[in-house]
């Protein structure tokens, strides 16, 4: 009795081990198309571990019953990462269990990307849930006989088991985070090291972060930054001289756009003869288009893209900045113009509380905001109100400032064009071909259309108010819209007859800034990110943010000749976009690979750009360091 009880908890031990290690395995099919083979150990290294552990502290009575449970917990992490994995294109840490309470936000979006293999993590507790179901129907009990003293031989062969994982799980564990701490590449460094492995591997990066909190002297890092962005050769301009543009724009109001989802391949292209986007067409007529611009933005999305485009620092690539930040006293465009008699509102039409926008806000030096219930909920999807919603009560507070005689700084964040896309019949202005219906690159660009058609009501508002000619228009977009996985380059290339790369051609968004009185629209073919928009707006608005004591990780797009601009989070750290190519590192950057931004070809050799990638390295390790200085508020 005694020996085919322990005989049963072992079976059960190795079932649970051996379950959880085909569970990470495919895992790694999922997030890397691949299994490679030679780190597969990595694996199951940590599940031993663990199920070593739990068995050293918990009674003999309950073993079974916590190994299954393990099971069950760590199947619904596996689950929960393979959705976020499909969502978001990035191995997610346990800190992004910090943003758990924006899934129930965008449900319909989450939702939407479950795919049916994910359900395979739970395809053994079905079965155990079946096998509990049929023994219990035919009156079958389990053996729960497990003695305190069974034969020494039994004992001593069970406790050897339970003795070898913890040590040899343990120690082939720290040796694979050892080997994968100084990758800088997060997808190599998460294939390598093993799921489990990887999440220890982020715990201990993100205690170093943590020490920075507090300590050092934000001068010093501030000189470091000023050095270090002086050794690159941004402009051929002779230094001293004053900008191009600077000031032309000098205490006129401001209306940002940051439109969702919102890529850049769309504009000047039609779809069966119809433009994809006429008011944005238009306004690039009269208006400094700019491209070549990527976004930057880290695990926070919208709300990392509204951080940036206002603060000009990097994301940390852990955490959403209005999660881990909003605390500071974050230094800011609307900050800088309150300084100048501006007052600065920003209007969504989502709960503030959504990515913790009621506090990041107020730390980025806003007066006050409106949200969800401003706006005339007119059920246009998940979020309520529609564009054209958001933009009416917008215009009419904004009317409210310029009748005071009150210059603004107005941010809109558009939800409109959300993923998964589905806007209702009757705000469809497009209609598509046969090929694409029923798709979600026929949604996209049927929502990206009523974007535009909704900014178009905006610009006749404000002529209508009076307040066009008085108004600097800034627009962009958040971050890409279309995954590969569900909707392949080729078909955006049939559709538009265009040109279309799965990453560069995804983090190309567009960046259009409409100043009054600009008879004939330039396009500006300088490479940026949404780092830039700080100091490009600065400039025409004639703040020197030099001598505003501002420190500002991007450039003045108007007025450099060549730029460099690092990304995270949706490509491995490292990773970089100047004014030739898209450079990806692997482990390191030798075996990394590029991509020409002018003929999305890859380049063989890019050896040349090492200095971009140590320098942009350098760049975005200080942005760190100095956000964690930022003073608390």
């Amino acid at each position: 009795m005694m020996k085919k009880t322990y005989g049963q908890l072992s079976a059960h031990f190795y079932l649970v081990a051996g379950l959880l290690w085909l569970k990470l395995l495919l895992v790694r099919l999922l997030f890397f198309e691949r299994i490679a083979w030679e780190w597969i150990a990595y694996d199951l290294a940590p599940v031993l571990l663990l199920l070593g552990l739990l068995t050293l502290v918990t009674p003999a009575r309950a073993r079974t019953a916590v190994y299954w449970v393990f099971n069950g917990v760590l199947s619904v992490l596996l689950f929960a990462s393979s959705v976020y994995f499909n969502h978001f294109g990035s191995v997610p840490t346990y800190l992004a269990f910090y943003e758990l309470n924006q899934v129930f936000q965008v449900k319909e979006s989450v939702e939407s990307t479950v795919q049916a293999v994910d359900y395979l993590f739970f395809a053994d507790l079905a079965v155990l849930v079946i096998y509990a179901l049929l023994r219990r129907w035919r009156g079958g009990t389990a053996n729960r006989d497990i003695r305190r003293n069974p034969p020494r031989s039994v004992r001593r062969a069970f406790w050897s088991v339970i003795l070898v994982s913890v040590i040899g799980g343990g120690a082939l564990s720290v040796y694979s985070i050892g080997n994968a701490r100084d990758i800088t590449n997060e997808l190599v460094q998460a294939e390598s090291a093993g799921f489990l492995n990887y999440e220890a591997v982020a715990a201990i990066k993100a205690r170093e972060d943590n020490g920075l909190i507090g300590t050092g002297d934000i001068k010093t890092t501030i000189a470091e930054v000023k050095a270090l962005q002086d050794s690159y050769a941004y402009s051929a301009s002779p230094a001293g001289t004053l900008p191009g543009y600077f000031g032309s724009q000098k205490g006129k109001n401001v209306i940002v756009i940051q439109m969702e989802a919102f890529q850049n391949f769309p504009i000047l292209q039609s779809l069966d003869g119809q433009e994809l986007t006429p008011v944005l067409n238009g306004l690039i007529g009269e208006s400094f288009y700019f491209p070549r611009v990527f976004q930057q933005i880290g695990p926070g999305n919208t709300s990392d893209a509204e951080f940036m485009s206002n603060t000009s620092i990097y994301p940390i690539g852990s955490l959403a900045m209005s999660t881990g930040f909003s605390d500071r006293t974050l230094p800011s465009l609307p900050r800088l113009l309150r300084e100048k008699g501006y007052e600065a509102y920003t209007f969504h039409v989502n709960k503030a509380g959504f990515w913790n926008r009621n506090q990041m806000y107020p730390a980025l030096g806003f007066n006050g905001y409106y949200d969800k219930g401003y706006f005339k909920n007119d059920h246009f999807n998940s979020f309520g109100a529609s564009d054209e919603q958001l933009y009416i009560t917008g215009v009419e507070k904004l009317s409210a400032l310029q009748r005071q005689g009150t210059p603004f700084y107005a941010q809109f964040v558009t939800v409109s064009s959300h993923h998964p896309f589905r806007i209702p019949e009757e705000a469809k202005r497009i209609t598509l071909p046969g090929e694409l219906k029923d798709t979600m690159l026929g949604d996209y660009l049927t929502a990206i259309n009523y974007t535009d058609y909704a900014i178009g009501t905006l610009i006749e508002s404000l002529k209508r108010e009076g307040l066009w000619d008085n108004t600097v228009l800034v627009l962009y977009g958040d971050h890409f819209g279309l995954q590969p996985k569900d909707v392949p380059p080729e078909q955006v290339e049939e559709a538009l007859g265009i040109p279309y790369h799965s990453r560069v051609s995804r983090f190309n968004i567009p960046f259009i800034v409409h100043v009054p009185g600009m008879a004939e629209g330039m396009t500006v073919n300088q490479t940026g990110g949404q780092l830039d928009f700080v100091p490009t707006l600065a400039n025409l608005l004639g703040l020197s943010l030099e001598n505003e004591d501002f420190t500002a990780f991007g450039q003045d797009l108007l007025n450099i000749d060549r730029n460099v601009v690092g990304m995270r989070y949706y490509l491995p750290t490292g990773s970089f976009f100047n004014n030739d190519i898209m450079f990806v590192p692997g482990a390191g950057f030798d075996d990394g690979e590029a991509v020409s931004l002018s003929t999305l070809a890859p380049v063989e050799d890019f050896s040349q750009y090492r200095s971009d990638y140590d320098y942009i390295l350098k760049l975005m390790k200080l942005s760190d360091e100095y956000v964690k200085l930022l003073p608390q508020r």
